[in-house]
């Protein structure tokens, strides 16, 4: 861990562990005249020279060997410093207690997951995965800190802390027929297998209210209530579905499916919310994790307004 109170500190060690200025630099993401004018500034400051100027690189002086022995010996130091704060915030031990819903089995939820347990890999996580309906009950009863649950409807009970609209299309596998084209018509689906969301799930209702007012029947079709079986039928190539953009975004993220959003007046988009208990005190971990989720929320949101211009 690189000394947070001097510049200088991270630049010197990376120059004498490599040698070289400009590897140094390139190690550190930026320029060599930078790591140069550290290097000059703290020699003229301390009034010794720290590193010899050979033909085949920088060779550390007596001076320099010292003071890289004090700054590593700092720095092990200072990482005590930082263990003892992470237990006065409560990042030392404990776990996060969170709900969400089983569309976001993959994606985000899961990347967050793996950043939270590399910079604090003590932490332990408690994750249930239920219905919305479920998961805002238990946040409200302070069953868990937070939960990700679409289309809230105890609005007075619990707190959104981030929301995001997601709209509704069509999932198609990226070598389906009907992949390449870019605007999509019920009529051009009549021939191919739909896989159509089952009750309870939310998407259920506003896929069935889409059918009722198109007056579409699709004569080939798989009825399923599970987001996760309706994705692995859509990755055989088994059909085609009436989904949110959620539901299939990290496959539409690594291109095996496309995704055509159905613009219709009266067709609202699905929310997904982040949700707490008013008063409920989270652990300072709880709330660094909440953090990361709001601003994958936030990346989501600008790929979704992409869809619609």
């Amino acid at each position: 861990m690189a000394l947070p109170f001097s510049r200088f500190a991270e630049y010197f060690i990376a120059v004498a562990k490599t040698g070289s200025l400009r590897k140094a630099a390139d190690q550190l993401y930026i320029s060599v005249s930078a790591v140069h004018r550290q290097i000059t500034l703290a020699e003229e400051e301390l009034g010794v020279a720290l590193f010899e100027r050979l033909p085949n690189g920088l060779k550390l002086t007596l001076a320099g060997e010292l003071l890289y022995a004090d700054l590593r010996n700092w720095q092990k130091d200072f990482q005590m410093t930082q263990k003892r704060l992470n237990e006065i915030q409560g990042l030392q031990r404990g776990a996060i207690d969170f709900g969400m819903i089983s569309a976001l089995c993959e994606g985000f939820v899961t990347q967050v997951i793996q950043s939270i347990h590399q910079d604090y890999p003590w932490i332990n996580f408690n994750i249930c995965v239920l219905d919305s309906e479920s998961v805002a009950e238990m946040v409200i009863n302070a069953e868990l800190d937070f939960g990700l649950i679409l289309n809230p409807k105890h609005q007075h009970q619990l707190q959104i802390s981030s929301f995001i609209e997601v709209p509704l299309g069509f999932v198609i596998p990226k070598h389906h027929p009907l992949a390449n084209k870019q605007k999509l018509y019920f009529s051009d689906t009549l021939e191919f297998n739909h896989i159509i969301p089952a009750s309870p799930l939310i998407i259920h209702d506003h896929v069935t209210a889409l059918y009722k007012k198109h007056d579409f029947k699709p004569p080939h079709k798989i009825e399923c209530n599970d987001i996760r079986m309706m994705i692995s039928l859509l990755r055989q190539n088994l059909g085609i579905g009436i989904m949110s953009y959620l539901d299939a975004y990290p496959f539409i993220e690594n291109d095996a499916f496309e995704f055509r959003a159905i613009h219709e007046n009266g067709l609202h988009p699905i929310t997904l919310a982040l949700c707490v208990a008013p008063k409920r005190q989270l652990s300072r971990i709880a709330q660094i994790m909440m953090n990361q989720i709001i601003e994958e929320m936030e990346a989501l949101k600008l790929r979704v307004t992409g869809i619609y211009q």
